[in-house]
């Protein structure tokens, strides 16, 4: 059942018609993302039971169909943008595990850990959700500065406060540790941020 899920998950990331480069190869973006997001599981937490693997491994699944311009560009219409993917990509990591025939209780476990349910109470929710930020910061938050460059200082402090907001005292120790590799051009700024 695990590995039918994954392949379904993998198949479903590989539809995505936008692209992304990495060490010189073409990558479905999101299918790149997700196996950035299980290698960063392996990482941070080599212990991970399946169904935490499987929340991770979908966590972005199919992003490409809700896209941010179907909302208001606003604060109110990203919020809004962001719940609405939580459900998405929960209700979509659901109907595959179902496919691959597993339980009610499991899919649950990991449609609340997907949908970001009780973050800070529910340990799933803050796994995916300390994964995610740890793969944030290690692959894309440079990206994302680049194509900000009209954000100032002050705005990029408050991101990454946000960021390690969202992040539990394990993840902030994993960091600190030295465990993920830091965006080279953001070190002083991410210094500066956590002060």
């Amino acid at each position: 059942m695990f590995n039918k899920v994954i392949t379904l998950i993998d198949e479903a990331n590989n539809q995505d018609p936008n692209s992304e480069q990495h060490n010189g190869q073409s990558f479905p973006k999101e299918s790149l993302y997700a196996l950035r997001m299980s290698e960063m599981l392996t990482r941070f937490k080599p212990d991970a039971g399946e169904l935490m693997q499987i929340a991770v491994r979908g966590q972005h699944i199919q992003r490409w169909k809700s896209p941010r311009s179907d909302f208001e560009m606003n604060k109110q219409g990203y919020h809004q943008w962001r719940s609405a993917l939580y459900i998405f990509h929960a209700s979509s990591v659901v109907a595959l595990m179902k496919q691959a025939g597993y339980g009610e209780a499991e899919q649950n476990r990991v449609y609340d850990a997907v949908a970001k349910k009780n973050i800070k109470r529910n340990p799933d929710s803050q796994l995916v959700e300390n994964v995610a930020s740890l793969v944030f910061i290690e692959h894309y938050m440079l990206g994302f500065a680049n194509a900000k460059p009209d954000y100032n200082e002050e705005k990029w402090i408050g991101i990454i406060r946000r960021t390690w907001q969202k992040m539990s005292d394990e993840a902030h120790e994993f960091v600190l540790a030295g465990n993920i590799t830091l965006p080279a051009p953001l070190v002083g700024l991410i210094h500066k941020a956590l002060e």
